[in-house]
């Protein structure tokens, strides 16, 4: 059902180099018809997006007014709520608060003074509008709508636009709930890669935003690819990967019910084992065996943990953390009896969850860090979403007199050298 890897192999970096690899295939088809639905946005705004959104939602709007889910709606939703549901949506949204209020505090502008007087600094100000996409259909994730929308209001985004599609009409009332409590300021019923155009692009009813934000399918994730440099986007996410780290001293049922946690996400979603006890891996082979039969999404978790997933033997611990630094994973758990001294060795991680207790699941919705992360080995060079992906900095310079005397100088220099001469002689006539 998985497969079992051992790091002294002759072709294990091989083996394990096939099973990471994972390209988004472009799909010319759906390249095709994005290009085709931004175009006719751009060229017919609102009419284009009520047709598309009639079309591919099976819905009858008379016009785009027909798409606003006002703040009554949310609020309304918020208060239907069962208590225990409303509870655990609030106290998620203050975890997620708290922590981002933490973040922000850690991105504060600066100045400095130099022995002329001339005044250098960097100055932090939000973006004015930013646009988030919640998916519906298959899935709602009202979580998303937390984790895209709070450090938004936390980093000073004054408007906050919602898209979520609601396919024959239904809407998702804990998405709705959602957006009521982190303050989204508007929200729009349509989704797909019109919404992402329309987002992007403004049309007669849409403001354009300046970055847009959140998951979808095949078709939102190349509208965002197409419409960047046009607006921000936060990233294209690939499948939900989950990496474990295990000494063999947690429950191998609480081990192979994590690995299980992300592979119900799709077939495509990846769950691997890194272990130094051989006895403890056939512990949660058999784990997996036991607990699969009752999990109702079993044919995906199944599929993924068969395809993608992969229980593997290593050498000692440290082993196991320079090939966690190779892999680079969404999650990594390291589920140990001291498990700082290892997450001290890891330089490449979406996010990390030490000791035993710590399950990837608690930081999918409450813990508060951000549960936007980077996939497909990209932590190796990103970071996740954050309060910082809802701000910008500006470059503060206010040259004093006497520095432009020496800065002048240097600059003409090199202006010279470079051969841009209206450059040198702009700081030359501030000379004395």
């Amino acid at each position: 059902m998985i497969r079992k890897l051992d790091s002294t192999q002759d072709d294990f970096q091989e083996t394990l180099d096939a099973l990471l690899a994972f390209e988004a295939e472009t799909d010319d088809a759906i390249e095709s018809a994005v290009a085709k639905i931004i175009a006719d946005v751009r060229a017919r705004g609102d009419q284009a997006v009520l047709e598309y959104t009639n079309r591919f939602d099976r819905m009858s709007a008379a016009g785009m007014a027909d798409f606003d889910i006002g703040q009554q709606e949310l609020d309304a939703a918020l208060a239907a709520l069962p208590a225990a549901q409303r509870s655990a949506l609030q106290t998620a949204a203050d975890r997620i608060g708290a922590f981002h209020q933490r973040q922000k505090q850690e991105l504060q502008g600066f100045t400095y003074t130099e022995a002329d007087g001339t005044i250098l600094g960097q100055r932090i100000t939000p973006l004015d509008r930013v646009g988030i996409y919640v998916p519906g259909g298959k899935a709602a994730y009202p979580s998303s709508v937390l984790m895209n929308a709070v450090p938004a209001k936390v980093a000073g985004v004054e408007e906050i636009i919602m898209v979520v599609p609601t396919p024959d009409g239904v809407k998702n009332q804990m998405v709705l709930a959602a957006a009521a409590i982190a303050g989204v300021t508007r929200v729009i019923g349509i989704g797909g890669a019109q919404a992402v155009a329309a987002l992007a692009h403004g049309t007669e009813t849409i403001q354009p935003v300046d970055k847009i934000v959140g998951p979808g399918n095949a078709y939102v994730a190349a509208a965002k690819r197409r419409v960047f440099g046009t607006v921000g986007i936060d990233m294209i996410a690939g499948p939900s990967e989950i990496l474990v780290i295990c000494d063999g001293t947690t429950d191998p049922d609480w081990v192979a019910m994590d690995l299980f946690s992300q592979a119900e996400h799709d077939e495509l979603a990846q769950a691997i084992l890194l272990c130094p006890d051989a006895g403890y891996i056939a512990q949660v082979e058999a784990s997996i065996a036991k607990l699969l039969p009752a999990m109702p999404r079993k044919a995906v978790i199944e599929t993924s943990l068969r395809d993608r997933g992969a229980l593997v033997k290593v050498r000692d611990m440290a082993e196991a953390c320079a090939i966690a630094n190779s892999i680079a994973a969404e999650h990594l758990e390291i589920s140990a009896e001291n498990p700082q001294q290892w997450a001290e060795r890891i330089r490449h991680a979406g996010a990390m969850f030490l000791g035993r207790f710590s399950s990837e699941s608690l930081g999918d919705y409450c813990c508060g860090p951000n549960h936007v992360l980077p996939t497909s080995r990209t932590a190796r060079f990103s970071s996740p979403l954050g309060v910082y992906d809802f701000q910008k900095r500006s470059s503060v310079i206010h040259v004093s007199e006497a520095g432009a005397q020496t800065l002048g100088k240097i600059a003409a220099e090199l202006a010279y050298g470079e051969g841009l001469q209206a450059h040198a002689r702009s700081a030359e006539l501030r000379l004395k």
